[in-house]
């Protein structure tokens, strides 16, 4: 079994990820491609298709999010995602189980001895006349029928248990609004795909390919790390014939889609700038590929990255209208140029071309 080296699979990534050569793609494919982008920050999406994408204009996301073409739902790892229409449908009901685990994590104590099935379906009754509500409203209202739970588990909890969407403003290119939620049947006028039955699971056949195609070669943590979902390696395996097996340098066998792309591991990798929380970093169990161990925690609490010769090598902000660069390292003269050219090209698309500052902090 072939051994692929930690620098053969960053660029894997890489050229998985859109981030080794911007691509040609349309938005909602690339969207697509990429099995969604966590969105919890609503203008974050966007700075992640511009790294991405060649001529990218936010434009066209936000058109997509008003005519119902893309959506904002809780999905993978119950964290908001921007995913196709398509992909929200077919994928919602193979979450539901993970969706409701992690509810619970979280909110055990506060709703215990409440029956999510009938909570469930009461948040459906509220949500029925497709008026966009928060979940400070939706919990609320459900206190009266459960006030020991308190309203902010039980908001939380419907938005969970029921297949709904988060509605424009929220989530368009400029524009501020709150988390409004309705229906996601409602939203797009069909129906989540039913659970699989004791068959076959297309949906879980999808993930698998899906997942492989946007992060492959991939050991089967990585798969659940990003999506969350349990279950899975009969998924894997009812397709393990049409994959190719690899190793990393630690032994761990890897799958991968054969046609995927491997690019040399020397083919060099340009600056890009990452939004926060992107998949790019979360979507693996090891994220070793393309953050260091030492770095780890700042994508999870949310610190923009920019990646140098394809690793995290600094993070970085705004303020002021300036692109502000942190170096985690130090950089070369090279390494400090590329850096300055791509944040001032990100300073102009944030500020529609009013500013094109970047500073490099020392």
């Amino acid at each position: 079994m072939t051994r692929l080296s930690a620098r053969a699979l960053n660029r894997a990534a890489l050229a998985r990820q859109l981030l080794l050569d911007r691509a040609g793609l349309g938005v909602l494919d690339a969207v697509a491609h990429l099995g969604g982008l966590q969105a919890q920050e609503p203008q974050e999406p966007f700075i992640g298709l511009w790294s991405r994408l060649r001529g990218f204009d936010p434009a066209v996301l936000s058109d997509l999010l008003t005519e119902r073409r893309v959506v904002r739902t809780h999905l993978m790892r119950r964290t908001i995602h921007l995913v196709s229409a398509e992909d929200a449908v077919a994928w919602r009901t193979r979450h539901d189980a993970m969706l409701r685990q992690r509810l619970l994590g979280v909110y055990r104590r506060e709703l215990d001895g409440v029956d999510l099935d009938e909570l469930a379906a009461a948040g459906r009754e509220l949500l029925a006349d497709d008026e966009p509500r928060s979940m400070p409203e939706l919990g609320r209202a459900l206190a009266e029928r459960w006030p020991a739970a308190g309203a902010r588990a039980l908001g939380e909890a419907v938005i969970v248990l029921v297949p709904a969407v988060q509605v424009p403003p929220r989530g368009l290119w400029r524009a501020s609004g709150g988390a409004r939620n309705v229906l996601l049947s409602s939203w797009l006028g069909r129906e989540v795909d039913p659970p699989p039955g004791d068959g076959p699971d297309p949906a879980g056949v999808a993930l698998v390919r899906r997942y492989l195609a946007a992060f492959g070669p991939a050991a089967t943590a990585d798969l659940r790390a990003w999506c969350g979902v349990a279950g899975l390696p009969a998924a894997v395996a009812s397709i393990r014939a049409e994959l190719v097996a690899f190793r990393d340098e630690r032994g761990r066998e890897l799958l991968d889609l054969p046609d995927a792309p491997r690019p040399d591991p020397d083919v060099p990798a340009p600056v890009r700038f990452l939004p926060a929380f992107d998949n790019a970093i979360l979507g693996y169990a090891d994220r070793g590929r393309i953050i260091d161990d030492e770095h780890r925690g700042l994508s999870v609490a949310g610190q923009r990255a920019v990646l140098v010769d394809g690793r995290v090598a600094a993070t970085w902000s705004v303020e002021g209208g300036t692109v502000l660069v942190g170096p985690l390292r130090g950089f070369s003269r090279l390494d400090r140029a590329e850096v300055t050219e791509q944040g001032r090209e990100l300073a102009s698309f944030l500020s529609d071309g009013a500013s094109d500052h970047v500073q490099v902090l020392e």
